[in-house]
């Protein structure tokens, strides 16, 4: 269980949100939409404890992650960054085992289960023919899910990705998609921020807006991203349309 409690959050000479309070159960996935600027990505920070909460706490199954060392963390809560820009020209897959860091004790190496781990991460995207390339040498989008593919081998039960389909083809996206299904199917707690309304329509079951780092809503996506509500959010009007099976997509008129 992932949650949020009286959460105000934003650096230490400055607050950028407040007053975000929610609980998630295993299994259940948090869309978190708002504006560039709005604070999500300060929001995510301070949930996996990079940045300490300026007020309230972040608990993971009742334990207050401020308690938690970083060894802890790692292994309960795994995180994908919205844009990555590799140091070194590690291969692919040994980016995908360094998820496997927190399993291992000081100075272990990477066994032979860790990497049947980082190789089926890495079939699960659909990038094993990738395994052996320097991660230097991938497109955006091909860089993208060998980062989704670490946070998969950390096999930690809550995943925190930030705008996870932002470099993505249309393909690549819709592998992305379902594979954040997939895993909330087998019970990972996942939070993503995204500017897509209609990932968060399709994928979540809850959606978070905020509008200058405060919480507009809090509810299932269908309530929460109303006309009025996605017009406040983006300054423009936006109507929801039915397609097909009865899912929703977001049109900005």
């Amino acid at each position: 269980m992932l949650a949020a409690r009286g959460l105000a959050f934003g650096f230490p000479s400055r607050e950028v949100g407040r007053d975000v309070d929610f609980t998630l159960a295993r299994g259940e996935s948090l869309a978190i939409l708002g504006a560039n600027g709005a604070g999500k990505s300060t929001l995510l920070r301070t949930l996996l404890g990079v940045l300490p909460a300026r007020a309230g706490s972040v608990e993971i199954d009742g334990v207050a992650m401020a308690s938690m060392s970083s060894a802890q963390r790692a292994t309960r809560i795994a995180y994908v960054p919205q844009q990555h820009v590799p140091a070194y020209a590690f291969t692919v897959l040994d980016t995908v085992l360094l998820g496997r860091a927190a399993h291992l004790g000081v100075f272990a190496r990477p066994g032979s289960a860790d990497r049947d781990t980082a190789h089926a991460a890495l079939a699960t995207l659909g990038i094993a023919d990738l395994a052996s390339r320097p991660i230097t040498e991938l497109s955006g989008g091909e860089r993208q899910l060998a980062m989704i593919g670490r946070a998969l081998a950390q096999r930690a039960p809550i995943l925190i990705l930030d705008e996870p389909t932002a470099n993505l083809d249309f393909g690549h996206r819709a592998v992305v998609l379902r594979e954040l299904d997939r895993l909330r199917a087998t019970g990972l707690t996942i939070v993503f921020a995204t500017h897509e309304p209609d990932h968060a329509l399709a994928h979540a079951d809850r959606a978070l807006l905020l509008a200058d780092g405060r919480p507009l809503v809090l509810d299932t996506p269908l309530r929460a991203l109303t006309p009025a509500n996605l017009e406040r959010l983006y300054a423009m009007p936006i109507r929801l349309v039915q397609v097909e099976d009865g899912r929703y997509a977001c049109v900005a008129m």
